[in-house]
C-alpha cells in the first residue's frame, strides 16, 4: 500500500512532463506552421492562447510535485563541507533539522496556497477559462507533499525509502 501511494507523485510528474511536451510541440505547430498556412491564405488566425495556460499550469503542477518527490529520493543538491565531518549523530541531527525547515516550507507553501485558491475562485483564465483555483492548487498539493516527505525522512529515512522500493540517493 505505502509503495503504491509513493508512486501517485511520480506517475502525475510523469504524465505532467508527457503534457508539457506535448503542448510545447502543439504551440509550435500553431503558431509558426498553422499560423504561416492562415497568413499565406489571409484567413483568421488561428487561436493558441491556451497552450500557455496549460503550459503554466502544467510546470507549477510539475515544478511543486517534483520537489517533494526530489526531497523524498533525496535528489536535491547538497554541498558537503562540513557536516560530513561530524559523527554520525550530530550528521543525523543536521539531517533532522533540514527536514525540519523543508517541513515548515511545506506548511508555510501550503498554507498560503489555500490562501491564493480561495482568494481566486472567481477567477478563470481568460482562453479556456479553467479556474484559477487549479493554478494555486498546485501551492497546496505540493507544500503537504512536501510536508509529508520531509516528516517521513525525520522519522525513518531509510525504511520508508526501503518499503517504497526506493534507494536512498547521496548524502
Amino acid at each position: 500500500m505505502l509503495k503504491t501511494l509513493h508512486r501517485v507523485p511520480q506517475f502525475a510528474a510523469t504524465l505532467l512532463i508527457a503534457i508539457a511536451i506535448v503542448n510545447l510541440l502543439i504551440g509550435v505547430f500553431l503558431r509558426y506552421f498553422v499560423g504561416a498556412i492562415t497568413d499565406h491564405f489571409d484567413m483568421d488566425p488561428v487561436p493558441y492562447v491556451w497552450v500557455e495556460e496549460v503550459g503554466e499550469m502544467a510546470l507549477a503542477w510539475l515544478t511543486l510535485i517534483g520537489a517533494a518527490i526530489g526531497v523524498r529520493q533525496r535528489a536535491h543538491f547538497t554541498l558537503h563541507t562540513l557536516v560530513h565531518r561530524l559523527s554520525p549523530a550530530l550528521q543525523r541531527g543536521f539531517e533532522i533539522l533540514n527536514h525540519l525547515l523543508i517541513l515548515g516550507f511545506g506548511i508555510a507553501v501550503a498554507w498560503f496556497g489555500v490562501g491564493l485558491s480561495q482568494l481566486n475562485m472567481k477567477l478563470t483564465t481568460p482562453g479556456l477559462e479553467i479556474n484559477m483555483a487549479w493554478l494555486y492548487g498546485s501551492s497546496v498539493v505540493g507544500g503537504v507533499l512536501l510536508a509529508i516527505y520531509a516528516l517521513s525522512m525525520i522519522i525513518s529515512p531509510t525504511t520508508l525509502l526501503d518499503e517504497a522500493g526506493e534507494t536512498p540517493g547521496g548524502h
